[in-house]
């Protein structure tokens, strides 16, 4: 199926509603929380139960398990890697925390480590790293941001030295529209040629955007199913780089990540190290199936028709008096967040899903370096996907104009 890059073409944007049971009852303008997901993501999770409700789990999984090394190689696909480098996860936060833990676990930080970290990360990301920076007195240490509100290089290359550990950077924050230059990052820390290990959190731009391991070159890149993938809650995914598989030991270990012998434990090969043994395999049925859904779509077809949506969205929503859009950067994602004058986002959110519009509030124990820099005291989130269209989005802005006026 290819995707139109605009609404003009009906006929492709029809087929995916179809595709699409909940659009018949919602307006979900909430993707960068948890989507809509097409009626294959669900079926293939149903079709799974009921052979677990026949057969066993157990034996279930032996009757698939040919389907369920597919998810592996789809998931390698989508970020130009290998199979061997992907490890299957619950969320876009347990893998993270998983290579976190591993970089803790094999590095000695010590008074001396220091961890760089951008201004808009995650709070889920932040707080590990605040947990071993207070137990092991290393320092935590905000990157600044340029004057377009991305990470800035030239300020990251003057704090690298030696005793840096640890480099993490959300590509995509949740609460603004920016795009983080990560393969910029990347390519910094191969010229200044540093230990340092790169952790990408990539949650709000897989699915939506092309995210390609081998250009960003990061040892980590950790993903949701449930954002702008469109998979279920409770699968995410981590790439682990070559190098991480090689030089970095997970804790704690069971016995699918290690074997226990009779002189102690081997990890096992590749990036399944990262992994444990109980999952949620009809989830992860079904992301595999959202992971193939979005690529018979094209990731650069989806892209062009979330911008578009997102553009359209921007300029409706500031038609709207008194409205202060909030995103920054000259490139910008999917996500179009603002707030205004005598507006209380908390009830125009709740306002609005009340009447069947679906979209999100942001508040700063999400990211307290970037709500405080920027004195946002909470935010309304817009996130678009290829299923939305312009109709919706003029229905958003009718009901907002009519909440704040």
């Amino acid at each position: 199926m290819n995707l139109p890059a605009s609404s003009s073409d009906l006929s492709t944007i029809d087929q995916l509603r179809v595709d699409t049971p909940g659009c018949s009852r919602v307006v979900h303008l909430n993707n960068a929380g948890s989507a809509l997901p097409p009626a294959i993501v669900v079926d293939t999770m149903v079709k799974h139960l009921r052979l677990e409700e026949m057969l066993g789990g157990y034996e279930a999984l032996q009757k698939c398990n040919h389907e369920f090394e597919m998810v592996y190689r789809s998931i390698a696909t989508l970020l130009n890697s290998k199979p061997e480098n992907i490890a299957l996860t619950q969320s876009a936060t347990e893998g993270w925390d998983r290579a976190f833990s591993a970089i803790a676990f094999t590095e000695s930080f010590t008074t001396d480590t220091r961890m760089l970290v951008s201004s808009s990360e995650y709070a889920s990301n932040v707080l590990p790293m605040m947990q071993v920076a207070t137990r092991t007195g290393a320092s935590l240490e905000f990157i600044p941001d340029n004057a377009e509100g991305t990470v800035d290089l030239d300020a990251l290359e003057t704090m690298l030295d030696d005793q840096v550990a640890v480099v993490a950077i959300n590509h995509c924050p949740s609460q603004n529209g920016l795009i983080n230059d990560v393969t910029g990052i990347g390519d910094l820390l191969k010229r200044k040629g540093s230990r340092a290990w790169y952790l990408v959190d990539a949650c709000q731009s897989v699915g939506q955007m092309s995210v390609d391991a081998q250009v960003i070159g990061a040892d980590f890149i950790s993903a949701t199913g449930r954002k702008y993938l469109r998979g279920p809650r409770g699968t995410g995914f981590l790439y682990c780089s070559d190098r991480a598989m090689i030089e970095l030991e997970p804790f704690p270990i069971d016995l699918h990540s290690g074997l226990w012998t009779s002189t102690g434990y081997e990890l096992s090969n590749g990036a399944r190290r990262f992994e444990s043994w109980e999952k949620p395999y009809s989830g992860l049925l079904g992301l595999g199936a959202a992971v193939d859904y979005a690529l018979a779509l094209g990731i650069n077809a989806i892209e062009d028709r979330i911008d578009t949506l997102a553009t359209y969205t921007r300029e409706q929503i500031k038609s709207v008096p008194g409205v202060k859009p909030l995103d920054r950067g000259t490139r910008l994602s999917g996500i179009v967040t603002f707030t205004g004058e005598n507006m209380n986002p908390r009830e125009i959110v709740a306002g609005l899903r009340e009447s069947g519009v679906h979209v999100s509030l942001g508040t700063p124990d999400y990211s307290q370096v970037d709500y405080q820099a920027h004195g946002v005291e909470s935010l309304i989130r817009v996130s678009p996907h290829v299923f939305n269209t312009t109709e919706e989005i003029d229905m958003l802005t009718f009901k907002v104009k009519s909440m704040v006026q």
